[in-house]
């Protein structure tokens, strides 16, 4: 079981907690990190793109002029796409870029990536995080005293105090366990849990 030890605010270390090695202590495997964050860039997507085909800009009903006769190429509306202002021809459509990736692998790749942040030394597990009020000074000075200048907080939903005061800090980001994802992991320096959040990645990833 992989070993932790608990701080306070004041990063006093005030207990242990031991943890699953199958998720704090795994093999790290690189190739699910790429998997993972491809997916997850493609779901961010908006695939809103679209142009107008010869179907959607207006005019050129009528045939141009004759077929024969005329010594030019014969044509059949201005609103092919050899004619300005005709439409583009096989031009970009709006898409869904999403895809499913195994539940399996995404969990892998979680776990792989938490055993990479514990084996740096870059997961911190705090007793608790409660500022007691919406402010943001009171978080930047509990965070100076950890030490920490770019990490991930994960907490429950219910502490809105530390989501609120965290959310316009440059360098950290406020997530509940259930929202916990490669990205987010990798993206930051270092991870800051509290024990029940601790133990409900735990149960989870397991």
């Amino acid at each position: 079981m992989a070993t932790f030890d608990v701080f306070n605010l004041d990063k006093q270390k005030v207990s242990t907690i031991t943890l699953s090695d199958e998720v704090f202590a795994s093999e790290v495997n690189e190739h699910l990190f790429y998997e993972v964050i491809k997916n997850q860039m493609a779901s961010r997507r908006a695939g809103t793109h679209a142009v107008k085909n010869r179907s959607l800009v207006s005019g050129g009903g009528k045939k141009p002029y004759k077929q024969k006769g005329t010594g030019q190429a014969r044509q059949g509306s201005t609103r092919a796409s050899q004619w300005v202002g005709g439409g583009k021809a096989m031009g970009p459509k709006p898409r869904d870029y999403s895809y499913e990736l195994p539940k399996q692998v995404r969990k892998g790749a979680l776990r792989s990536a938490l055993s990479l942040r514990a084996k740096e030394q870059k997961v911190f597990i705090v007793e608790n995080f409660q500022l007691g009020e919406i402010k943001t000074k009171k978080a930047v000075a509990a965070l100076e005293k950890l030490g920490i200048t770019n990490a991930l907080i994960i907490d429950e939903k219910a502490n809105e105090n530390l989501s609120k005061s965290v959310r316009n800090l440059d360098g950290y980001t406020f997530l509940p366990p259930e929202g916990l994802n490669l990205y987010d992991v990798l993206k930051h320096h270092a991870i800051i849990l509290t024990v029940p959040t601790a133990k409900t990645i735990e149960a989870r990833l397991s």
